[in-house]
């Protein structure tokens, strides 16, 4: 088990859910306070295998709020996206199988190309050990965007 300093460097000090900074020096009490999400990877009934848990640095309200269930990163209001996909699926989806999955349409090519760009930029924070590409298609009058591994 990893220290809060150790999580929050390795992290940069970016909350992994909302990517918003989080204070070092905040209180953990505090809502946007540091705490740690430990995050477990090992899949139910598996043999042989203890829990791989995977530790990652969040704001303690964004840590609350997620509970116990499959964490959510939101795609930002100021993208003009329909249909988005999850992203912390979609990235556990490609790093087991590869390939691309479509992600959102988008009605014009630059939303498009702000979406691929953010997305991009957010997966090199979430899955920094992952390499991936975007892709748009021009798709039934909007353009469709899809992320590569």
């Amino acid at each position: 088990m990893s220290t809060l300093q150790e999580v929050g460097d390795r992290e940069s000090w970016r909350c992994w859910l909302c990517d918003e900074p989080v204070d070092p020096d905040m209180s953990v009490n505090d809502p946007r306070g540091p705490s740690i999400d430990s995050i477990n990877t090992a899949k139910k009934g598996a043999k042989g295998k203890g829990k791989d848990g995977v530790e990652r640095l969040a704001h303690r309200a964004c840590n609350t709020k997620k509970g116990a269930v499959k964490p959510v990163v939101p795609w930002p209001d100021r993208l003009f996206v329909v249909d988005p996909a999850p992203i912390v699926e979609t990235v556990e989806q490609l790093k087991r199988k590869g390939g691309r999955v479509a992600v959102a349409r988008c009605p014009g090519k630059t939303d498009a190309e702000d979406a691929a760009a953010w997305l991009l930029d957010r997966l090199s924070r979430l899955a920094p050990e992952q390499r991936f590409e975007t892709q748009i298609d021009s798709a039934g009058g909007g353009f469709l965007l899809v992320l590569k591994a």
